[in-house]
């Protein structure tokens, strides 16, 4: 899995780069089915807005964003929400499966209505 940055407008430092490709990729710790990751940064009237688009499997893009003053502060609050996307989008699935099956659901009814 690759992460892509791209910049609008400005450009970004070294140091800034390594910190967003490594913080990029420990989203795969909340969803391992990640395809792809682009991170754009658009730098516009004193604000950086940064966008995350993460590619996974079997679902639409998930994407967040958010503007700040400094391009790493705004990459850093896009990532949180892009971690509760993933997070919601993982427990959803888990929980789909955890449902009860309509035997045990048949089975519970009958224990209880039984005196």
């Amino acid at each position: 899995m690759q992460v892509a940055i791209a910049c609008r407008h400005g450009h970004l430092h070294a140091e800034t780069r390594e910190h967003v490709t490594q913080k990029a990729e420990k989203l795969l710790t909340y969803f391992e089915r990640i395809a792809a990751i682009q991170v754009t940064f658009d730098f516009s009237n004193g604000q950086a807005m940064a966008e995350i688009l993460v590619d996974a499997e079997h679902k639409h893009n998930f994407v967040a964003t958010d503007t700040a003053t400094e391009a790493g502060v705004a990459f850093d609050a896009a990532l949180v929400k892009m971690e509760h996307q993933l997070k919601k989008y993982k427990e959803k699935i888990q929980d789909h499966r955890r449902d009860p099956s309509l035997g045990e659901l048949g089975a519970e009814a009958a224990e209880s209505s039984s005196p």
